[in-house]
Parts: C-alpha cells; structure tokens; sequence
C-alpha cells in the first residue's frame, strides 16, 4: 500500500517546490553570498509565519514571485471563512485578498493536485483550489423547497444533505473537484477558467509568451472516469499535459469566453503527464511520465523524461513527443537505474539553459541527477562515495542548495558550485552550510555517534528460471547497529518494513528510525524486491507474489544478518506501515518462532476485506494477479476472487501466530480502513496472543500528525524492550 516517506525537516515549502524569495547573486567559487541570501530567506518566511498568524488559519503555503521581489502568503479556510491571498513585498504586508467560499473552497497546496504559478509580469497568479460546492436542498413542514437559495432566511427549514459525491481518497477527504482559477493581484478579481466537467486538474504553469495578446497555461489534468481512486502516492492514475488560454481581465464575460479555446491535449501520445516545466529559451516543455505505473497497474514504477516542442508562433497543439531519459529496464552494478522523481522545484535549470536538475532514487540513496536535455545524458552529481542521502533544496545559476543526512546524521545543509573545465566533464564542489534552524540537542549528538550504519546486498536465495535478469540481482537492506561492542554480543535487531510496496527506505535521517537505534535497537530496513530505485524489471517482480516473494525476502535478509553475527536470532522483532504491516503480519504467521515482538501500523491483513473497503481496490487486484489484475478488476468481486484474496492475505495464516503484537491504527483511514487491523487484532485476542491496540481518532492512513507520530514510536519502543529484554 502506498506510504509517505516521513518527512525528516522542516522544510519551507517556499525552497522546497519554488524558487528563493530573495534574488541571489552570481558569484565566483570561492564567495558564499547564494548562502547567506538562503538563510535571510528562511528567517523571513519563519517572520511573516509567525507574526501574521490570524487566530488558528497559519500559513498553508509560501510562494515567491518570479523576481524574488514578492512573496505570496495563501492561508486556506476553516469552516465557511474565505480564502486568504496576502502579497508580501519587503518585510511588509503589502495586499490582502479574501476570496469568499462562494468562488472556490480551499487551495490546493498538497504537492500533488497542487498548482500555484506566479505570471512573468507578475501580476497574476494561476492556481488550484476546490470548486464551488452546489446549493444543498431545503426543506420544511411543506416538503422539499426548490427554489431556496443561499440568502433563503426561513428559520422553519433547514438545509438537507444533497446528492453523495466521490472525492479523491486518502488525504483528500471531501476534496472533490480541483478547478483552475487565476488571480489579478491589482484588482483581487479572481476569474475561474472553465475546462468543463471531465477534468481534475493540477500542476499548473504559466506558458512562454507567444504571438498575440493571450497567454496560455499549461496544466496537468485526469480524466474523471466512472469512479475516483485514491491519488494519494498513486502516480498509476491516466493523465495529461493541456493547454488552455488564460483569461483576460477587464474584459466583460462574454468577450472573456470569446477569446478562450478549447482545451488543447499536448500529450495524447502517452496514458501519464506530469511535472511540466518550460526550457528557459520557452522552445521545449519537459515533463515527467509515469506509462510504466499506468500500464502496469503498480501504483508507482520507473519514470521516463521527455519533451515537446511549444509552438511559439500562435495556438499550441499536440506535437510528437521526444524521449530524454527512457524507463531503466536493469542496469548494471553500480549505474543509474532509472527516475524515481514524485517532486521538482519550478525552475530546475543550470545557467546554460538546457540542464535538468532534480532528486530522484538511486538504490537505497536519494540522489541529486542532472539531465542534459540535448543529449539525454545523466549524470549523478551528489558524491558517488556517499551512502548519505540529497535532496535538492533550490538552485540559482550553477549554485545548488541541498539537504545532506544519513540514519545516523541530522539533516545537514550543502552548498553545491560547479566548475567548468573545458578539458573535461563538469565538476561539482560541496561544502558544508551553518544550518539557519536550532541545532539538534548534545545529547542527541552523543547517541547518534555511538551509531553506524551500511547498506548490505542481500542475494537471492532459489533463483527462478522465470525470472528477469533485473529480479535476480540482490536487493538492499540498511543495516544500523552501535559501533563494535568489547563483548562482541548484539543488540536485539528490528526489522522495518516500507509500505507500497512500490516505495523504498531510503538512507535519510528518520527521527523514528534514530530513536530505535538510540534506545538499543540495531536496525535492518529491508528494500526488498519490488522497491523503488532498482529498475523497473526488479520492481515489476513482486505483484501477482505479495505475501510470498517478499515475504521470503525478510527472510533472506533476516538469515543473513545472524549468518554474519550482526543479530541474535532470540531476538528479534518487526514493525512495518501498511504494505509493511501486511509483511509483517505475513511473517509473524508463515515464521512464528522467528520474532519476540511484532508492531503492525494501519496493516493490510485480509485483502478480501479491503478490496471492498479501500479507496484503491484496484490496488488488491494488480498486487494480488500482477498484471492480469487490470482486466479482473470489478466492484463486485466473486466468491472465488475473495477466496483468492483471503489466501493471499495474512489472516489466512493467523492460526500460527503467537508473536506479541502492537496495533496502531487511525480511525479516518480510507486507504486501510480500521476494520482490517481490528479483525485481525480481534483474532489474535481470541487465540490469546498479547496484543495491544491503540486507535488515533484523529488520524488518517500515516499516523503522521505530530503527537500522534510521538505516541506511536513511545509504544513501540516499550513494547519491543518489553519483550527483546533478557
């Protein structure tokens, strides 16, 4: 089941997915000034964030304009408050927009649907936001009133439900139609701009100038089809790339409607679009695609870079798609095995204008590529000596900020320059940044340098004639312990298991993870076959086989740590989120004298319960079949089909297990819901296992929401010593 990667940072949104708020300067190799401009950035936003709080509405998101010299502050409405747009110039509130509910509901600033783009004048901004609700019905002691509107005051009536509606699942609950909009920051007029009824958009940009008085935008947009599934870490979703005439303020409606087109479809040739972003020159418009998720049914794959040509000359149309970076089928030792980028800052681009710079996954690490998008060439320009793992920050000309950590190092921010030699490739310097957020306690400090960490390959054990050459290759587990003990004895060992399973662990500082560690525990995160970051034919491997390749996986994994006297077999437990609950409840039934302890978070433990339950049921078919699951999948599955479903879940194997077991569950999940941990939970009860179980009223499927995160890893951290004690 898909799962988020816990967030590690506070990391303002205004660097993170745009572009600094204040302008940086060019400079030579040896001065810093992209820096100290950074860290003036961050404590200008942390200013406004907190001085402008209004009651409890805070910040949703921050956004410069395209010249740094604007900053727009959007704080999203509680209950039937307006929307809030406030442009910030220089340290000061400069206009305030409230924008009723009447025109649109909350602003999308998710980092998916999310879409919010300043125009190159800067007097415009396009972005998503949920559309206006309908009117619900009225009735009285006479019966239903049609012709109540919203100023209707008879206080003998009252407002009914109105007609069921879909939203867009997990993490979207009650989100049911982003719509586009577009608003004149001068006159705080807000103009809607009409797509019609098919589309769910997102992603928006503004596009290069072209001949003539109208600019165009260009958007991401998914069909609505008879249902919506969960969007949420589903990238296996059909969309496009559309372009559309932007509205013309001051003009009256009809003659705004008159110089709008129909929408423009620039991406037919592929089932997946996304991430649109224009060359500097405005000649090409690159985007990211995930056909291989599409086509596969796997709610994530290997992503494939491309581009079209933009027609500057008049209206935009459809044009022959170009391939940059193909989908990695198996690459070999040590090479780049493929994209694996879900975010890109606005404007990626090095000072030559045709250089792509983006986080993607590299293995077990998270990586900071450049694409050069003349020649398609990828290079990995983060140290290729370093397990640590990047992300890209931002970027201005050829200086790069990043965020550098590892399982045993906090978040650390570099500072990137490039050196040109013309006798050879291009060279990347790092350096290390005073980080402009507190630094972490003393005490931390001392935990986390009794620890070390590496990345271990696991082989695989009973190869398949059947297999594909990239499934054969071993799979990665990171491997956390304190450093060499004088007695040589080990520490309990806790298995941790991603979710997905088309996700990765990845070697990034994880405050849960540290904790663990801290308090005892070494750590094996298993990537078993099926992850990101190993190429596409090891990830296309697992479905049709979850619950048996996988699960032998851990296995492996499992056997190989005591084989080289880095676990004691007697003490052993397993904690996995999701998919990784799934495993883990695998695991305590198919090997119940493996573990002492177990902890499952908003597991999948009966897939016949979920597939009717879930808000990706097509998840359970394609994880279940493999690819033969796309063309089973109905809304009424038979008996045979659950059958199926059951067998492959771990209840059917629940009568083996007499591991401890910690439950934590989240009463708002849509994408796991509730009920399959409980029934699970409610059977182990009955066979007399130890068991406790913890609901988060407040919670949806993560359980990321601060204390509730805090809570969680509290009992596991008891439970585990609890049992894992001498």
């Amino acid at each position: 089941m898909p799962s988020p990667r816990e967030n590690t940072l506070l990391n303002p949104k205004y660097t993170k997915n745009s572009q600094p708020c204040l302008p940086l300067t060019k400079h030579g190799p040896s001065s810093l000034p992209m820096v100290w401009g950074l860290k003036l950035c961050f404590h200008l936003a942390n200013q406004i964030f907190y001085q402008t709080r209004r009651g409890n509405l805070c910040a949703s998101v921050m956004v410069p304009s395209p010249s740094g010299k604007k900053l727009l502050v959007i704080r999203n409405p509680e209950n039937d408050s307006p929307s809030q747009f406030e442009i910030w110039g220089p340290l000061q509130l400069e206009k305030e927009i409230r924008v009723p509910q009447s025109v649109h509901g909350s602003v999308y600033v998710d980092g998916w649907f999310e879409g919010i783009s300043w125009s190159p004048d800067e007097s415009l901004i396009a972005y998503v936001a949920e559309e206006s609700g309908f009117h619900k019905p009225t009735f009285n002691n006479t019966g239903y009133k049609t012709d109540a509107g919203p100023t209707h005051k008879d206080y003998n009536s009252w407002k009914g439900q109105g007609d069921w509606e879909e939203d867009w699942g997990e993490a979207y609950s009650g989100k049911k139609h982003p719509a586009l909009f577009v608003i004149n920051i001068n006159s705080g007029e807000v103009c809607a701009v009409d797509i019609g009824s098919s589309l769910s958009v997102g992603q928006v940009v503004w596009g290069p100038p072209t001949k003539g008085s109208h600019q165009y935008l260009v958007f991401v947009g998914w069909p609505l089809s008879s249902r919506k599934f969960g969007m949420k870490y589903c990238t296996n979703r059909p969309c496009a790339l559309y372009a559309i005439k932007a509205p013309l303020f001051g003009l009256k409606i009809k003659e705004n409607a008159t110089n709008n087109v129909s929408l423009v479809n620039l991406s037919q040739a592929t089932s997946s679009a996304f991430l649109p972003r224009f060359t500097p020159d405005g000649k090409f418009l690159v985007f990211l695609s995930a056909k291989s998720a599409v086509d596969s049914g796997a709610h994530n794959a290997t992503n494939s870079l491309h581009k079209i040509e933009w027609n500057s000359e008049g209206e935009p149309h459809p044009a022959k798609i170009i391939d940059v970076v193909p989908v990695v089928m198996c690459h070999e030792d040590d090479c780049f095995p493929g994209i694996y980028c879900f975010d890109m800052i606005s404007k990626p681009w090095l000072s030559d204008g045709f250089t792509m710079i983006f986080s993607s996954i590299w293995g077990s690490t998270e990586v900071i590529l450049s694409v050069n998008m003349l020649s398609g060439k990828v290079s990995r320009i983060t140290p290729s000596d370093s397990n640590h793992s990047w992300s890209l920050l931002t970027l201005d000309g050829n200086n790069i900020l990043a965020l550098c950590s590892s399982p045993i190092d906090v978040p650390q921010i570099k500072y990137g320059s490039l050196t040109k030699d013309e006798s050879k490739d291009a060279t990347w310097h790092w350096r290390d940044v005073s980080s402009p957020i507190s630094e972490c306690q003393e005490k931390v400090k001392s935990l986390l340098s009794s620890l070390q960490f590496d990345i271990l390959k696991i082989p695989i054990k009973n190869v398949s004639n059947n297999l594909t050459k990239g499934a054969c290759k071993p799979f990665d587990a990171i491997f956390v312990s304190s450093k060499l003990k004088h007695d040589h004895t080990c520490d309990p060992l806790t298995v941790i298991l991603h979710g997905g399973p088309q996700d990765v662990s990845l070697t990034s500082f994880s405050k849960s993870s540290a904790f663990l560690a801290s308090i005892g525990f070494s750590l094996l995160i298993v990537n078993y076959r099926g992850s990101l970051g190993f190429g596409e034919e090891a990830l296309q491997s697992l479905p049709g086989k979850v619950g048996s390749q996988d699960v032998n996986d851990v296995l492996v994994a499992i056997d190989h740590v005591i084989d080289m006297r880095l676990a004691n077999p007697l003490k052993i437990s397993v904690v996995g989120l999701s998919h990784g609950g799934f495993l883990a409840s695998h695991l305590i039934g198919q090997a119940p004298d493996k573990f002492v302890a177990a902890c499952v978070r908003n597991p999948v433990c009966n897939l016949a319960l979920m597939v009717e339950t879930s808000d990706i049921p097509d998840w359970c078919f394609v994880e279940a079949f493999g690819n033969e699951g796309l063309s089973l999948y109905t809304e009424s599955p038979s008996s045979e089909l659950l059958s199926f479903f059951h067998q492959k879940s771990p209840i059917s194997h629940v009568s083996k297990v007499k591991t401890p077991t910690l439950f934590l569950l989240s009463a708002k999940d849509i994408r796991v819901p509730v009920t399959n941990g409980l029934q699970f939970a409610r059977a182990l009860k009955e066979k007399g296992v130890p068991l406790k179980v913890i609901v988060f009223p407040q919670d949806i499927h993560p359980i990321n929401r601060p204390q509730s995160d805090f809570e969680s890893f509290v009992n596991i951290g008891v439970w585990f010593k609890k049992y894992c004690r001498d």
